[in-house]
């Protein structure tokens, strides 16, 4: 096997870049390193071609000789049929009414493992796992006896799959063009620790006799020995390295965002940027972190939050960022100029974000009350992440399927008003920013600061009725949905009156003119040259400063 060292010695130039639709950042974060003790688990799905809805799938009884179809989440293409089980859970959207959640980012691997022969892809996998499972390691069970029996059909995956009591870290991948079944590995992450994973696989060496805590398929060894892949020692095989071995686009794209992640979240450890920067030599980041402090639902919110601010990688720092510093890139990410191949970073925060959350899933809270899909739409930073308990029986109507979609924009979708307001605030980003999180953090801080005051009156119905318990919570989720889509319509009129045609309005309504910073000018003078200086007549009186 090629050591970590001896591919990051092939990758100093960093010009290659992962695609823009391996495009998606998870945290997860176990009960002891959690402020309450739940466990949590987040997910940004990331595409320039997702349209943000929360789903909902009622639980279901089947007759015998129920199918289910497997409709491909990427391209919406039929792939097949499998057999319903006697029972399916409620889920909304990567939650079920057990506390079981799921998310992934996509990393792709070895080109020949591609064209699997299966009908299983990752996204039905998801869906299909928390339609049948009531643990995590349940969730595992079944992704692996549904991809034997009927096959794998995508390329390589991450998955962050969780219950109120443990957090797993699955990798999985196919066997190449007519093969048949799925290479996988999953860890348990130990309590107290945090991980993340963000397209690119970070599983390597694993022990090979700790079923409670390591599983894997079979053949997940033996099938790379076969194909020339790896020649060691069996507890010498690494997963990540043997099925996609490193480029220096990938690090830099995709495992600094997980580097960004263990840095804010554990400061102590100064971690070195050495490893995303494909400095020769450089040892991979840990594959799990104990946080400085145990981490708050509000503190894995703001993880999610972020563009590299105060590193090396800071996009407000060049000169691509503007006059307001707008910590984004429009793609593609990599450019050549002059025959020199250049590359913009991939934060966490990125505008492309279908719809993301936070899941809180609490073992001391019982159901119907116990978990929390903290669900929000557009970027990160500029969303609001909204509670929506497990159990409710629908959702708001401006965040539900079938209300809006890509074809056109619409004021009834939470999706499209999040945009709205987003896509207004780059224009003047360092400016507009403060308006939108000012209000972002007035409802959350509102909706964090009330859960327990809903929860206690949510469980005292639930004594007595948890179907009365539903339907409080169902009532409460909907009408904080609509909450925040009227109050984010509101937001983007402001937004609208106070920044009029670059004009800034004061706290009184009156119109200012601020200037840009002295370095903008300073940039402005310097590619302008002589055309932008100011030409007086020979006699013209001086003006007064």
């Amino acid at each position: 096997m090629r050591k970590p060292a001896a591919f990051l010695a092939l990758a100093t130039a960093l010009a290659v870049v992962a695609p823009d639709a391996l495009a998606c950042t998870n945290i997860l974060v176990t009960k002891g390193a959690s402020a309450d003790g739940s466990t949590m688990i987040t997910y940004a799905a990331d595409s320039h071609e997702l349209y943000g809805e929360l789903t909902f799938t009622p639980a279901a009884v089947h007759g015998f000789g129920a199918m289910r179809e497997i409709v491909e989440w990427d391209t919406g293409k039929t792939l097949g049929r499998i057999p319903q089980p006697p029972q399916t859970y409620q889920v909304l959207g990567n939650i079920n009414e057990h506390q079981v959640s799921v998310g992934e980012t996509t990393w792709g691997g070895r080109k020949e493992l591609k064209g699997p022969s299966g009908i299983l892809d990752y996204g039905s996998l998801m869906w299909i796992s928390l339609e049948r499972s009531r643990t995590a390691r349940e969730a595992i069970e079944v992704i692996a006896k549904l991809t034997d029996e009927f096959g794998y059909a995508s390329t390589g995956e991450s998955l962050s799959i969780a219950d109120p009591n443990e957090v797993w870290f699955m990798e999985i991948i196919g066997k190449g063009e007519k093969q048949k079944g799925a290479l996988w590995v999953a860890v348990k992450l130990p309590d107290g620790t945090i991980s993340g994973h963000a397209n690119q696989p970070r599983v390597r060496q694993f022990p090979r006799n700790d079923p409670k805590n390591v599983l894997f398929s079979k053949d997940v060894v033996s099938f790379a020995r076969e194909k020339g892949w790896f020649t060691g020692k069996d507890e010498d095989f690494s997963f990540a390295d043997v099925y996609s071995p490193l480029r220096g686009g990938t690090l830099r794209g995709c495992d600094a965002r997980v580097w960004s992640v263990f840095r804010r979240a554990a400061p102590s450890l100064n971690l070195s940027s050495d490893w995303i920067l494909a400095v020769p030599g450089a040892k991979p980041m840990p594959f799990a972190v104990k946080p400085d402090r145990k981490l708050t639902v509000k503190d894995v919110m703001e993880l999610m939050r972020d563009h590299y601010e105060g590193t090396e990688l800071d996009m407000t720092k060049d000169v691509g960022a503007g006059p307001f510093k707008v910590p984004y890139r429009w793609r593609p990410m990599g450019f050549k100029v002059d025959g020199v191949d250049y590359v913009n970073e991939r934060a966490i925060s990125t505008q492309q974000t279908g719809y993301s959350f936070v899941a809180q899933l609490r073992s001391f809270v019982p159901q119907p009350v116990g978990g929390v899909l903290w669900f929000g739409l557009d970027d990160t930073y500029s969303t609001v992440y909204v509670p929506m308990y497990a159990s409710i029986r629908r959702v708001p109507k401006s965040f539900a399927v079938g209300t809006a979609d890509f074809s056109a924009f619409s004021w009834d979708s939470a999706f499209w008003v999040f945009n709205f307001v987003s896509n207004v605030a780059y224009s003047r980003y360092s400016d507009m920013i403060q308006d939108v999180r000012r209000v972002q953090g007035e409802l959350e801080g509102r909706f964090l600061a009330e859960q327990p005051e809903i929860e206690k009156t949510a469980l005292k119905l639930a004594a007595d009725s948890p179907a009365a318990a539903r339907d409080y919570l169902t009532d409460y989720s909907v009408a904080a949905g609509d909450e925040v889509v009227a109050r984010w319509k509101k937001l983007g009129e402001f937004l609208m009156w106070k920044y009029l045609d670059g004009n800034v309005r004061d706290t009184q309504g009156n119109v200012t003119h601020p200037r840009y910073t002295d370095e903008w000018y300073r940039a402005i003078a310097k590619d302008g040259g002589d055309r932008l200086k100011a030409r007086t007549l020979p006699d013209e009186p001086k003006q007064p400063e």
